[in-house]
């Protein structure tokens, strides 16, 4: 049975060949880098970081190649998306270069032994399903326009709650995910620095030694936290109330999973829950105490229920980059500019927070 597979792997890659070279050629041999014989070759399992190489006779004439994936690593590479990214620019610089070996295409390898091209792709999709509902955002702004708060609005609080609580309480024991995600936190692009480059120069309430000394807060923050690889859980990645769509009742869906499987879940909550200080800072009087009260009960009843009382001394980092989106004329080019020095107030009183607060939210304001 298993020369069987690996014949069937031979044939579809030697059609696969001809397909891309446009010519009828014949496999010869396939040999490992490693130079083994094809009999003491795995084939099935060469898309685990092999790299073969192929001889092939095209109108009598001997010709090489070699067919190459990626092998799994700690340094960026550990998911199937990651090594995507970095075979993609491959393909897609090698032969910009002059003098480079020059790519003929891009594929993948699939779980039915077939090999598929994807080399004249200019731009990749992801085809999903529709979910019905309304944005969560609609619920808040349509307690700022009421200034009022209704039993439908508490419940939806509290399903969100035990959505978070129940997805957290998946763990992962790779714990080098977790100084990934942290990492990524502070210097990604979508994250912390990709944020703080975007601001323009000269603006009234944030200049670049600000910005500078935000990063400088953020990677002493890193260090606190890289190790606590115990924290490594599922999360969603960009919990906000854009990504959760409400149907009638309790009923929800979420949208838009960022960033990875694994993380902290202070990321999740801080997404969440700045969204409640954000729109108390928006409004004035009885109605931004609504949203500061949703913020306070959200708190409690995660804590309750997962008993974490440990994120409280995570979570700085995760709400500066929230912050700074909120912040940034960028994203939110139409808010006041008393909104957005409050902000940075914001982050600079809980990057120096060795605990955060939630009790005392006020005071992170002042």
């Amino acid at each position: 049975m298993h020369r069987m597979i690996k014949e069937n792997i031979k044939k579809e890659l030697n059609n696969y060949l001809k397909s891309i070279l446009n010519s009828n050629a014949k496999i010869k041999k396939i040999y490992p880098l490693q130079k083994q014989t094809i009999k003491k070759e795995k084939l099935k399992d060469f898309n685990y970081g092999k790299s073969l190489l192929i001889e092939t006779n095209i109108e009598g004439k001997r010709k090489e190649y070699i067919l190459a994936t990626m092998e799994k690593n700690r340094f960026g590479h550990e998911f199937f998306y990651d090594r995507a990214k970095s075979l993609l620019f491959d393909y897609s610089s090698f032969n910009k270069l002059p003098k480079h070996v020059k790519a003929l295409d891009i594929g993948v390898y699939t779980d039915k032994n077939l090999f598929k091209s994807i080399g004249d792709a200019i731009e990749f999709y992801i085809l999903r399903e529709k979910a019905e509902g309304k944005e969560y955002i609609k619920d808040l702004l349509a307690i700022q326009e009421t200034g009022s708060i209704s039993e439908l609005d508490w419940d939806r609080l509290k399903v969100l709650v035990q959505y978070l609580v129940s997805i957290h309480q998946k763990k992962n024991d790779k714990g080098y995910l977790y100084t990934r995600r942290i990492r990524e936190l502070i210097g990604h692009g979508e994250c912390i620095m990709g944020l703080t480059d975007s601001y323009p120069e000269k603006l009234k309430y944030v200049g670049y030694d600000d910005l500078e000394k935000i990063e400088k807060n953020c990677i002493e923050w890193r260090y606190k936290l890289k190790k606590k690889n115990n924290r490594l859980s599922q999360i969603h990645g960009d919990f906000h109330p854009w990504n959760i769509l409400f149907r009638k009742g309790l009923d929800f869906s979420v949208l838009d999973r960022s960033r990875g499987e694994w993380g902290e879940p202070a990321d999740d909550v801080a997404s969440i829950t700045i969204n409640y200080l954000f729109l108390s800072l928006l409004n004035k009087n009885k109605t931004a105490e609504l949203f500061l009260k949703m913020f306070d009960t959200f708190w409690d009843l995660y804590l309750k229920d997962t008993n974490d009382s440990e994120i409280l001394s995570v979570i700085a980092p995760f709400y500066v980059w929230r912050a700074l989106v909120l912040a940034s004329p960028i994203w939110y080019p139409d808010i006041q500019l008393k909104i957005r020095e409050k902000l940075f107030r914001f982050i600079e009183n809980v990057l120096t927070d060795d605990k955060f607060n939630y009790k005392s939210i006020k005071e992170y304001f002042i």
